[in-house]
């Protein structure tokens, strides 16, 4: 009786082995869902996006100038980027392609900072949050729709355009100015100089705030197609391919974010330059019938190009600066698988 009790007792545990390999087995065999889980949502500081910003500023001026350039062209002075490029190192050096570089930088410390940083508190605040599950000390969320993150883009966009509607129309005046006569240059020393004497000279609404309106709504298209499109296309890639959250990853992201920004903002951008530009008090339908008289409907895409290859290099810049910033956040604060 002992030798059968014995027996029975070690029993369980060969049928407890044998129900866990077979356990094993079927769960081998059910397919899983191969599609990467969302990764940890980690709330990151406000300013971010504006430090990015203007280090991507500093790479892409150069394209920058020549676009507002060959937006602004009168006269005789050259039609192609190139043609611009050389007309401008020949008359100013190469320093010549960095006129206007604090007032860039004041608008992206005012501009970008406060449409990223809202961009960013608009996704914690309304994306479906719950806590990380593996205790690394974010959370993980629902992706937000597409149309969600255009809305919250749009206005953070909006609110950021209007923060750095002075600036950017100093950056305009700034990068246009050589081109002008001697005689109707302003001749701003830097950018608080410009602020200055915008001010004394013209009065803070009318030099401020002129363009705000086209400004607000060039920025929130911007915003939209740009920050709303880069985390859906770098969503999409990790979700979807083998691609992993890496360089090549957020390289091509912020690559087609920056063809998408570019075609909606095109019109919207030919409009605000040649507004901030003008020194009188011409309406902005007085200045369209002016731009569809003179060009036609080419008006909406002139200046494309350049303005592509100015503003591709500069999202990529900004993303990749922006991702750089995170991944050393997430080192410092332990916070990296």
């Amino acid at each position: 009786m002992e030798a059968v009790s014995n027996g029975r007792e070690q029993q369980p545990p060969s049928l407890a082995a044998g129900a866990g390999a077979a356990v094993a087995g079927v769960r081998a065999a059910v397919p899983q869902d191969n599609r990467k889980q969302p990764a940890p949502h980690i709330h990151y500081p406000f300013w971010f996006g504006g430090s990015a910003s203007s280090m991507a500023a500093c790479v892409t001026h150069p394209l920058d100038l020549v676009k507002v350039r060959l937006q602004t062209r009168t006269g005789d002075m050259p039609k192609s980027m190139s043609g611009t490029v050389v007309h401008i190192v020949k008359n100013s050096g190469l320093r010549g392609l960095y006129s206007g570089l604090s007032a860039s930088l004041l608008r992206q410390l005012t501009y970008s900072t406060t449409r990223f940083g809202i961009y960013e508190e608009l996704k914690q605040r309304f994306a479906p949050v719950t806590q990380d599950p593996n205790g690394h000390g974010g959370s993980t969320s629902a992706p937000p729709s597409l149309a969600l993150l255009i809305a919250m883009a749009s206005v953070s966009g909006f609110i950021g355009g209007f923060a750095g509607n002075a600036a950017d129309v100093l950056n305009v005046r700034m990068q246009h100015d050589a081109s002008l006569p001697h005689a109707q240059r302003r001749n701003y020393a830097h950018a608080l100089d410009g602020l200055v004497r915008m001010a004394r000279e013209e009065g803070i609404a009318a030099s401020w705030f002129r363009g705000v309106v086209p400004n607000s709504m060039r920025a929130a298209a911007m915003t939209a197609s740009q920050l709303a499109s880069y985390d859906v296309f770098k969503r999409t890639l990790i979700r979807l391919t083998p691609m992993e959250d890496n360089l090549q990853t957020h390289f091509t992201a912020s690559f087609l974010a920056g063809v998408v920004a570019a075609t909606v903002t095109s019109p919207i951008d030919v409009i605000k330059t040649r507004v901030m530009s003008a020194s009188g008090k011409s309406s902005i339908p007085q200045i369209l019938r002016e731009i569809y008289a003179a060009e036609g409907a080419r008006w909406m895409f002139k200046g494309w190009v350049p303005s592509f290859l100015r503003l591709g290099p500069q999202t990529i810049c900004t993303f990749l600066f922006l991702e750089s910033h995170r991944k050393v956040y997430k080192q410092v604060k332990g916070l990296e698988d």
